[in-house]
This record gives structure tokens, C-alpha cells and sequence, in this order.
């Protein structure tokens, strides 16, 4: 393998690194035909399609192995990310009870003190009726006094 070949080797393979690191770190990056993208970026587009330092008419896929199962996780990640996706429902679920209960005891509070306010202008209310009641016949009687 010439020296040249070897850097484009390693190239091949940092950006090969690089994206498996993103793989594992974002869930939501389409990594379809992810092998013709890295040769894309490492080598010239007169190079692309062949790997003429490995032996003649290689090609990306016969190097990197087929890109449909490539990049798949396995079962155990898989079952591993539902899970943790389910103990975040889980705790979402539990934080969003939380909340609405307490928010129910505030509005109950707040009704309470409502109604206790309502009760309290009630009874003043009632209270100026008497006194007012008490001051017209106040009044009346003083009208009627003979003079």
C-alpha cells in the first residue's frame, strides 16, 4: 500500500468513526448509504466507486460490507432505547400528575378563599340592610314626633 493510499485509509476511517459517533448520539440522522457519503467527502469524485489501492475493481460496498445492516442496532439496543424512551413517558407522566394536582389544590384554595370572601361581603351587606333599616325608622319615628 503506497502512503498515499494509507491516508486516504485512515481518512476513510476517522469519517467512518465520526459518524458511527453520531449514530450512537442522535437518533434522528438518516445514515442511509452512509459508506457513499464518507467516500464522497475523503475522495475526489474521479476516485469515487473504486478502491484502486485495494486490489482492482473494489468498490465501497465489497470494502465496507452491505449499508442495510450496517448501520441497524441490534436488538438489545434497540429494546435498551425503548426502554429508556418508556422510563421517560413513565416520568413525564408522573411530573405532568404532579403538577395537575397541585394546580387542582390551588384553584380549591382559591375557590375557598372566594367563596369565604363572598360570605363575608354577604354578611356586611346584610348588616348595612339592618342598619339602614334601623336609621328609616329612626327617621320615620322622628318624622311622625308631634311638634
Amino acid at each position: 500500500m503506497t502512503s498515499e493510499a494509507a491516508e486516504i485509509m485512515e481518512k476513510l476511517k476517522d469519517k467512518k468513526a465520526e459518524y458511527e459517533t453520531t449514530t450512537s448520539t442522535d437518533s434522528s440522522v438518516n445514515f442511509e448509504n452512509i459508506d457513499n457519503r464518507i467516500i464522497n467527502e475523503v475522495l475526489d469524485p474521479k476516485r469515487y466507486g473504486r478502491f484502486r489501492f485495494q486490489g482492482s475493481g473494489v468498490n465501497p460496498t465489497q470494502y465496507f460490507g452491505s449499508t442495510s445492516h450496517q448501520y441497524m442496532p441490534s436488538e438489545s439496543q434497540t429494546q435498551a432505547e425503548v426502554q429508556r424512551l418508556k422510563d421517560q413517558i413513565v416520568q413525564i407522566q408522573a411530573s405532568t400528575d404532579g403538577q395537575i394536582s397541585q394546580l387542582r389544590a390551588e384553584a380549591a384554595a382559591r375557590e375557598a378563599e372566594a367563596a369565604a370572601r363572598e360570605a363575608e361581603q354577604n354578611r356586611k351587606y346584610n348588616e348595612l340592610q339592618l342598619q339602614l333599616q334601623s336609621m328609616m325608622t329612626m327617621f320615620q319615628q322622628f318624622q311622625n314626633l308631634p311638634s
